[in-house]
Order: structure tokens, then C-alpha cells, then sequence
């Protein structure tokens, strides 16, 4: 069984007593002054659903797979794919030191649930689709499962703006709005070893994501991102991919910058870049890819 929560929306102003020409200076609220999460998404006294929960692991299960099925539709909707390159995983809730991880050499958006390969802690297939995995992308996933158990899902692919921007060693510049979401959360890879066909090289990397880092440019490499659900993960990896895109658009340009202050920075980010809302953000794209496979793909609800 299943339920959904809801998160009540806020109620907002749009009348002012003073006088409506005259022009302030906005004042930068402190970042615990944020409405929490959902709670800012939506207006008009009707709640936002916010993310199932479940009472049997199995069902738990299907429907991680499922959405971990339209993550990669909608990474190949986007142009993610880079031959047999690229890898998602979701920890397994039932056996929590095992992971779920994509068939090696299928394409992306070809996925469904039941495609998807049960690994354990040693590499080997143990269930779901048998078939092989790509060893780099379990090299890495298998690390950062293991170094951060609050992670359930990450993602890793060689999209073209994330390759092109890895290229300076450099994590994304707070520049919009849109950016906020990687403050304080983002970590730079500096360190390129070729093909992560070694343990010590996915452990170096999981190390550099840190305690708390959900998001990780790799040098010559790509983009790296992880949540506690895949929907989060996924929805970091496309909002980063196109930050990377805007910073390369931004850099040619060749005119000075104005970055976020760091008050604005946090206070953005306490709004939208919270577990729950990054989910939520997600959906849109999910719900695009289950309307369009005509049944192929569903919630797993």
C-alpha cells in the first residue's frame, strides 16, 4: 500500500496600503525566513502532493524502478546519451546494501522497470534483469552507496554541456536563480584517472562528494549528482546540466558578472533546493515521459 502526502500551500499578498509607484530596496530575508520547501511552490488554499510512502517494500521497490526507468527516458529525451557511457542507481529498499543499476549497452530511452539489474556490494548480479553492467558505473556507484547511506540514488552521464564545463575544473558560479539550487551542495573531482575501472578511483570519488555534497563536476569527465530518491537525482543532474550550459553561455559572452550574494544564495536555495520540492520539480518531466510511452511506462503506484 501507498499513501501521498500533502504540503500545505502558503497564502500571498498582492495589495500594498502604500503608495503602489514607489520604488524600495528589496530586503534580503534571512535564509530560516524561507517558506519550508512545497510550501512555496503553490498558492490558492489547495495543497501540493508531495512524495508517496509506503507500507510494503515491494511496492516500494516497483515504483523506484519505474521512475528510475523515466529518469533515463528523459535523459535521452535531453541528448544524455553517450553510447554505452552513462549509468543510473537506486538503492534497493528491501536490501538496503544492495543497488539497482541499468543493463549495459542499452539505450537510454528504451528503459522500462524490468529492465533494470539487482547488483550487490561485490559487483554480481543477483536479480532483476541478469544480464552485465557497466563495471565503471559500478565502480562508482558502489562507493558512493556505501560512503553515504542518506544517498539512495545518483546518476552520472556524459552530457554535452556538463563534459564541456568539466573541462576547467571548475564548480558552477552562482549567476541566477536556477543556480541557487547547487549552493553549498556542489564539490569539484579534480582529479582525472582515465576509466573508473578501480576501486581505489570510484572510493577517491566518493570522497571528494563529501558528507554532504549532492552534486560533483569531474574534471574532463562530467557531472555527477545524488539525492534520497531518484527523481531528486535526476532533477539535479538536468537543472546542473543546464546551469553548465548557461555558464558557458555566460563565459562567452566576455562582459563582467554579477554574482548572487550569498544571503540571497541560501535564502533561494532553503526554497528550492530541499529534498521534497526537488522531487516534486521532477515530476513534470516524469509525468511528459509516462504520457508519451502510451503505457509503457507508469508511476509504479
Amino acid at each position: 500500500m501507498s499513501s501521498t502526502t500533502t504540503t500545505t500551500t502558503h497564502t500571498i499578498s498582492l495589495g500594498s496600503s502604500g503608495d503602489k509607484n514607489a520604488q524600495s530596496t528589496p530586503e534580503v530575508k534571512p535564509a530560516s525566513a524561507a517558506p519550508a520547501g512545497l510550501g512555496a511552490c503553490g498558492t490558492g488554499g489547495y495543497p501540493v502532493p508531495g512524495m508517496p510512502k509506503f507500507d510494503d517494500l515491494y511496492k516500494k521497490r516497483q515504483w523506484q524502478l519505474e521512475h528510475m526507468a523515466g529518469a533515463f527516458r528523459v535523459f535521452a529525451r535531453k541528448g544524455y546519451t553517450e553510447g554505452t557511457a552513462g549509468h543510473i542507481s537506486v538503492r534497493d529498499p528491501i536490501d538496503p546494501n544492495t543497488f539497482w543499476i541499468n543493463p549495459l549497452g542499452v539505450h537510454f530511452g528504451m528503459l522500462k522497470a524490468e529492465d533494470m539489474v539487482h547488483v550487490n556490494e561485490e559487483g554480481q548480479v543477483i536479480g532483476g534483469n541478469k544480464v552485465a553492467v557497466n563495471a565503471a558505473g559500478f565502480m562508482i556507484h558502489s562507493a558512493i552507496h556505501k560512503a553515504r547511506p542518506d544517498i539512495n540514488a545518483a546518476c552520472h552521464a556524459h552530457s554535452p554541456a556538463g563534459k564541456a564545463w568539466s573541462t576547467f575544473g571548475r564548480p558552477v558560479e552562482i549567476l541566477n536563480q536556477d543556480s541557487c539550487t547547487f549552493y553549498g551542495i556542489q564539490t569539484v573531482y579534480n582529479s582525472f584517472g582515465g576509466v573508473v575501472l578501480e576501486a581505489e578511483e570510484g572510493q577517491r570519488l566518493a570522497e571528494a562528494l563529501g558528507e554532504k555534497g549532492r552534486v560533483a563536476i569531474l574534471q574532463n569527465h562530467g557531472l555527477l549528482t545524488a539525492g534520497g530518491t531518484v527523481d531528486e537525482a535526476a532533477y539535479l543532474f538536468t537543472s546542473l546540466e543546464r546551469t553548465c550550459e548557461v555558464q558557458l553561455m555566460v563565459e562567452s559572452a566576455k562582459l563582467p558578472k554579477n554574482i548572487v550574494g550569498d544571503k540571497e544564495a541560501e535564502y533561494t536555495a532553503n526554497v528550492n533546493a530541499d529534498p521534497e520540492t526537488l522531487y516534486y520539480e521532477f515530476q513534470t518531466d516524469l509525468n511528459y515521459e509516462i504520457w508519451k510511452s502510451n503505457g509503457e511506462l507508469s508511476q509504479g503506484l
